[in-house]
């Protein structure tokens, strides 16, 4: 029995009653009409899974233009709805307007009981999928839209500030490739999303991609997506970044960490817009945004070899500049508060606020961290906090240079000095942050996300 209603609109009383017998118990509902003017009524009272609706019921008319018109009054009113149409007199293109203006199927009087039944357990299986599908496309406007809502806004009112944000709202509505620059910390994902948020793509997603931290074996499985039975470990289909962020923005982070050979297989799908997935043959289109972001110089890259210009050309139609928290003087208090209104309410404390002293204080350090760092040193304040007003030696800051250990360091937090004194040292350059220390770029970017430097 299906867990449905069912309306049957036909002048032929007979009929009505035969119908009736017939899906009494098949239907949690069945509900007849012997005139089509009592639809719209009925439809105002319940809300119909199925209509079985006659084509004619003017005596002495099989035109089916009746049937027709009752239709589209019905897709106006329940467009959901499903309706198959019944008559006693068979036409194919009657049929087929029937079918292109929105009915489910077509049966003929008289009809095969078998038959009638199956048809109209198609009809509301249809029904049923159409439901679960609008059902699921509206969680995922949903949940998209609460993505996107969820973000943090960009603080500041400082000149840089100023001039980045103008330009944001200049760039954000066309679909030009974006390129961010800007050192450790600045918050250049936070411009790539506040781009995203402003654009025409707004109600698609942002899918991040981390271009440092990827596996160079598993680089084309992880942009363009795999088959089962590509390799070994790919047990089931896979879809890859840039045909899950389609119809939406893809945000390359890190982009400068990128091999020559990786940087190739980029340019070739960024060109045509087109994937294919590692062990297929059938290209995929894509429609994507582009934004990418580097802590590096990428002309300085290109003129080293390190760098496709080509790609750079690709992704750079536009280029923002991230300015540094140092060059932002003016906003260090304003951030402060910002960071100390959100972690107070995290961490459940009450009305905190910075003596001045203490706002002194922040303004006057340099930040070699960026935000990063103002974000952290202001969280563990919060943390340790004792009294609602936070004073100047609530705030400790990292000395610049190498760092003594103390005797019960861990080797973790002796690596993490370690690394973290090299960076210094290298002006935030990765390259030389490496090869001062003797491991790969890689590595090193794994162990800097690890201790969040």
């Amino acid at each position: 029995m299906l867990k449905g209603k069912i309306l049957i609109v036909d002048d032929n009383k007979s009929a009505l009653s035969a119908l009736r017998l017939l899906l009494q118990f098949e239907f949690d509902e069945v509900k007849t009409l012997s005139s089509p003017n009592q639809i719209n009524s009925e439809l105002q009272k319940l809300d119909y899974d199925l209509i079985l609706l006659d084509m004619n019921f003017s005596a002495g008319i099989n035109t089916g233009n009746e049937g027709l018109y009752w239709l589209d009054e019905i897709k106006k009113q329940a467009p959901a709805t499903e309706v198959i149409m019944i008559t006693a007199y068979g036409d194919v293109e009657l049929a087929v307007k029937a079918l292109k203006r929105g009915a489910a199927d077509f049966i003929l009087k008289p009809w095969e009981n078998e038959k009638l039944i199956a048809t109209l357990h198609s009809a509301f299986q249809l029904r049923q999928s159409k439901q679960e599908v609008g059902h699921l496309r509206s969680r995922e406007r949903s949940l998209k839209h609460e993505l996107n809502a969820a973000q943090p806004i960009i603080v500041g009112t400082s000149p840089g500030v100023l001039r980045m944000m103008k330009l944001i709202q200049k760039v954000a509505q066309t679909d030009a490739n974006i390129l961010i620059t800007g050192e450790n910390g600045t918050g250049k994902e936070l411009v790539a999303r506040e781009i995203h948020r402003k654009s025409k793509r707004s109600d698609e997603v942002l899918v991040t991609v981390d271009m440092g931290s990827l596996n160079e074996n598993l680089f084309e499985s992880e942009l363009f997506g795999h088959k089962k039975g590509a390799f070994t470990d790919a047990r089931e289909d896979r879809v890859g970044k840039m045909q899950l962020a389609d119809k939406g923005t893809l945000f390359f982070d890190e982009i400068g960490n990128l091999s020559l050979p990786l940087q190739s297989k980029l340019l070739v799908a960024l060109e045509s817009r087109v994937v294919v997935p590692v062990g297929g043959n059938q290209p995929v289109p894509v429609d994507i945004r582009l934004i990418s972001a580097t802590n590096c110089n990428p002309e300085l890259m290109v003129s080293q070899g390190s760098f496709r210009e080509d790609l750079l050309y690709r992704l750079n139609t536009i280029h923002i500049e991230v300015p540094p928290l140092r060059d932002r003087g003016e906003d260090i208090e304003l951030l402060s508060h910002f960071f100390l209104k959100r972690f107070e309410n995290k961490y459940h404390k009450n009305s905190l606020t910075l003596s001045p002293q203490a706002v002194k204080k922040l303004t006057k350090h340099a930040w070699p961290g960026n935000i990063r760092e103002l974000q952290h040193t202001i969280e563990k304040a919060v943390i340790l906090s004792e009294g609602s007003n936070l004073k100047a030696e609530d705030f400790i800051f990292r000395a610049p240079g190498r760092k003594m250990h103390a005797p019960n360091q861990t080797l973790e937090d002796m690596e993490r000095d370690l690394i973290e004194d090299a960076m210094e040292r290298n002006d935030g350059n990765l390259t030389a942050t490496a090869d001062q220390l003797g491991i790969s770029r890689q590595t090193l970017y794994n162990k800097i996300k690890r201790y969040d430097l």
